[in-house]
């Protein structure tokens, strides 16, 4: 069976290319960063080139970028990191309902420890107003931490706006950039923003690596203890390799970004327009925003659906795609972000995500429509699938 991968927002392939930069360092060029001799210094250029080429593309000194293993770590070490340096024993913190669980579980975390944590809600369309932000900073907020653009429905977020209003206030301001820094050229400096995740995975790079970039004055101390590696904020060996990997594959998103996005955004108004077209889809529902979203993502809802039934019927028909976060694969709850959008029951449970990449055609939309008529109309007949 030829199978269609529309799971992009959960990974991406591996850029060949990128493969191609990692290969040395996996086989011949092996030495750890640390050692003084000729292996270990190759390795130590080789990681110092990759941060170099990913402060470029947020145009920052290579000096403000911090490697971990992933978006999530990236996250804990913004959140957590910021408060053990500055506010070890408690004070006020803003999020958002619709934040990925790494922020959310995060904040949860914190609330049991002193902290006190404000989740602002958001509008229908799973955007939260900077209005809404503004009246819930308090004379004791000492940090803000809201995503870009939402993993599961696309929505971009306020971001400048926000950060305008914690920079007036002295606030320290996080964003989660993993599903927008793919497609948004992101300047935290310039934008009033502290802290910024950013991770490999989604830009066509190996999984397990993640960046954080600390802006200047902002104090961020380690969870883990050992080496000096990562100006002391990650002690242990770096993996050279994935670090090398993602470096290579910001420097080909720098060059490639607006010619991913036109593509992009030219398959997701067909698979809209297709979707809001096709006779058999009766009862659909489009979740988030049209005009405030990333190109990349579509989150729909079958009225009277299960999204596990719907997920593996696709499957068997040869499509992948998700129902949300692949962080919560086979959670049975309800997507949190749609709730916090309050989308009605009738349609709460049927949701999928469809996220779109380089390597998508037309003819990857068109095949995804039929297979979702097929499932649907079985769906509609009551029949078992």
């Amino acid at each position: 069976m030829e199978r269609v991968y529309l799971d992009y927002a959960a990974a991406t392939p591996l850029d060949s290319r990128v493969l191609a930069a990692m290969m040395p360092y996996l086989t011949t060029r092996y030495g750890n960063p640390s050692s003084l001799h000729y292996w270990g210094q190759q390795a130590r250029a080789a990681v110092q080139r990759s941060r170099e080429k990913i402060a470029t593309s947020l145009a920052v000194p290579s000096t403000r970028m911090v490697f971990t293993g992933g978006g999530t770590e990236a996250d804990n070490l913004a959140i957590l990191g910021y408060l053990r340096a500055n506010f070890p024993h408690g004070g006020h913190l803003v999020t958002t309902a619709v934040e990925h669980h790494a922020v959310l579980r995060t904040f949860a975390f914190l609330a049991t420890q002193g902290y006190e944590v404000t989740q602002v809600p958001v509008q229908a369309d799973g955007r939260v107003a900077a209005d809404a932000v503004a009246a819930a900073l308090r004379q004791d907020t000492v940090l803000v931490s809201v995503m870009a653009v939402n993993n599961e429905t696309g929505a971009c977020q306020p971001v400048e706006a926000i950060a305008a209003l914690t920079r007036e206030r002295h606030i320290a301001f996080h964003v989660d950039a993993v599903q927008s820094y793919g497609y948004r050229a992101w300047h935290p400096a310039d934008t009033g923003i502290d802290l910024l995740t950013i991770c490999s995975h989604k830009i066509y790079g190996p999984k397990g690596v993640g960046a954080l970039y600390i802006g200047p004055g902002i104090q961020v101390a380690p969870d883990t203890y050992g080496g000096p590696q990562e100006h002391r904020l990650r002690a242990g060996t770096e993996n050279v390799a994935a670090i090398v990997g993602f470096g290579k594959a910001a420097e080909l998103l720098e060059q490639e970004r607006p010619a991913r996005i036109c593509r992009v955004t030219a398959l997701r108004t067909l698979l809209y327009e297709s979707l809001l077209s096709s006779p058999d889809l009766r009862d659909i529902r489009y979740n988030g925003s049209r005009h405030h979203t990333a190109p990349h993502i579509i989150n729909i809802s079958l009225a009277g659906a299960d999204s596990a039934v719907l997920l593996i019927a696709l499957d068997r028909l040869g499509i992948a795609v998700s129902a949300g976060s692949a962080c919560e694969a086979g959670a049975v709850r309800p997507s949190h972000v749609l709730q916090a959008m309050g989308v009605p029951d009738k349609w709460l449970r049927g949701s999928l995500r469809i996220s779109l990449g380089k390597e998508t055609t037309a003819d990857d939309i068109r095949r995804f429509v039929a297979a979702l008529q097929k499932v649907a109309t079985g769906i509609y007949k009551g029949e078992r699938l």
